[in-house]
């Protein structure tokens, strides 16, 4: 039975946060991911050891208990033995997907953790299975019209389906899609963290849309119709004469709709930018000068 270093194998120091800590399993995970890795034995077994290791670490109490014992568990273990037998169900949380069966933690942890989930047989009858987790990206325009991926789970293929509306950390659960427990009533969940991929035309800030627009010198002037593309498609507005730089116009209604709320929306916010001419033709030059005189 081997002692693991779950600080090493996630790469983070000792005095690592909780956020830290699941930051650091939330990149580890997604890169040893067997969807990404497949085919490759040693990915597999590392995105094991990654979620074992969350398993501990992500835990205040099974930490505290983990960084007391620390490698002077096999002092130990003669005790802890005589749970070994009757407490080899526990509940994995935080598992991934990709297909195979995920090993048991280390025996170290098997016997350590063993009065903590239970020690009596007939308890264990009725176990429930532990959770699954796992992200899924979608884009700006998925999140505003909603959209569906197929998750493989095991031998089973799930269609998980977000509504208008989805945002980043959003948590989708799917009951009884988790690990199996004593029996298939007792499994646990599916969790499914939404990530909205970062937009290059636009920027959100809750529910609302925000666009930078650059127009020339003349409509900030003398005030003119453009057309702006909005997120649910182009859109002719007018620009007041008269516009200054850095001014913003309000789109009420042309946000992003407002998760599980049917017919309401957040608002469009465009702040304008007023481009200066670089180059002038000597007679806008002298246009510019007359009207600087009279002025």
């Amino acid at each position: 039975m081997d002692y693991k270093d779950y600080y090493k194998i996630l790469e983070i120091d000792k005095k690592a946060t909780p956020a830290e800590v699941k930051k650091a399993y939330r990149t580890l995970a997604k890169k040893y991911h067997p969807d990404k890795n497949l085919g490759d034995k040693k990915a597999e077994e590392n995105f094991k050891l990654v979620n074992e290791a969350n398993e501990v670490l992500g835990n205040p109490e099974k930490r505290k208990k983990y960084d007391d014992l620390g490698e002077n568990w096999q002092q130990n273990q003669q005790a802890q033995n005589q749970q070994q037998g009757q407490n080899r169900q526990y509940r994995q949380q935080n598992q991934g997907f990709g297909g195979g069966n995920q090993e048991d933690f280390s025996d170290f942890f098997e016997q350590f953790f063993a009065q903590q989930r239970g020690g009596n047989p007939q308890q264990n009858q009725s176990r429930k299975g532990g959770d699954y987790e796992t992200e899924m990206e979608i884009s700006l325009e998925e999140a505003y019209t909603g959209t569906s991926r197929i998750i493989q789970l095991e031998n089973e293929k799930l269609r998980v389906t977000t509504k208008p509306g989805a945002y980043t950390d959003q948590q989708l659960r799917i009951k009884n899609k988790g690990a199996k427990g004593s029996s298939d009533a007792n499994r646990g969940d599916l969790f499914v963290r939404i990530r909205v991929i970062d937009n290059p035309k636009f920027i959100r800030k809750g529910d609302d849309l925000h666009q930078t627009a650059t127009i020339n010198l003349y409509d900030a002037i003398l005030g003119n119709d453009i057309i702006i593309e909005t997120i649910s498609g182009k859109l002719k507005i007018k620009i007041p004469a008269g516009t200054q730089n850095g001014k913003t116009i309000r789109l009420k209604g042309k946000g992003m709709p407002v998760y599980e709320k049917a017919g309401t929306f957040g608002d469009f916010y465009m702040l304008i930018q007023i481009e200066i001419p670089i180059q002038l033709t000597d007679k806008q030059k002298a246009l510019f000068e007359e009207l600087k005189a009279i002025s």
